[in-house]
């Protein structure tokens, strides 16, 4: 929907967050960012994803990179989700889906022939000027997160 491509302005937001906090991407800038978009805290596949970024932490905490999850789930959930599985992550709330349009991953989905609005899992590494370096679109989660590891290191 977006059209966003490498080397364009990433959009800056400014939600809330787990922990009861506001988070912007331009007080991140002059470092790089994940940004990876999910549809739903605490499913399997979300579930997986966290850990794996959450298990690399340290490795994207090394390069200066910092990771955030957005998703539409209220904020409070997303401490439950935290809390649960002892996530190390920013999780960022846009119950509006203004940035999840901007990103172009709220998107039509079809599951047994229904058709719905939901988040297309994305991921988008972010440099330390605020330019998109990379786009990872239809996400599946095995590897994935060492993927971005791989190519956030070519870019921190």
């Amino acid at each position: 929907m977006a059209g966003l491509q490498k080397g364009d302005v990433a959009p800056d937001f400014n939600l809330p967050r787990d922990s009861g906090k506001t988070q912007t991407l331009s007080e991140l800038r002059g470092h790089p960012v994940v940004l990876y978009f999910y549809p739903k805290d605490d499913t399997s596949g979300c579930t997986l994803e966290a850990h794996d970024f959450t298990e690399l932490r340290p490795e994207f905490d090394k390069i200066g990179v910092t990771i955030i999850g957005m998703s539409p789930d209220k904020a409070e959930k997303h401490d439950k989700f935290i809390s649960k599985h002892d996530l190390q992550l920013i999780l960022v709330s846009d119950e509006e889906k203004t940035t999840l349009q901007k990103y172009g991953v709220w998107v039509e989905k079809s599951m047994y022939g229904r058709k719905y609005m939901g988040v297309e899992r994305s991921t988008f590494l972010i440099d330390k000027n605020g330019k998109i370096a990379e786009i990872w679109r239809k996400v599946k989660v095995p590897g994935h997160a060492k993927t971005v590891l791989e190519k956030a290191t070519t870019i921190a």
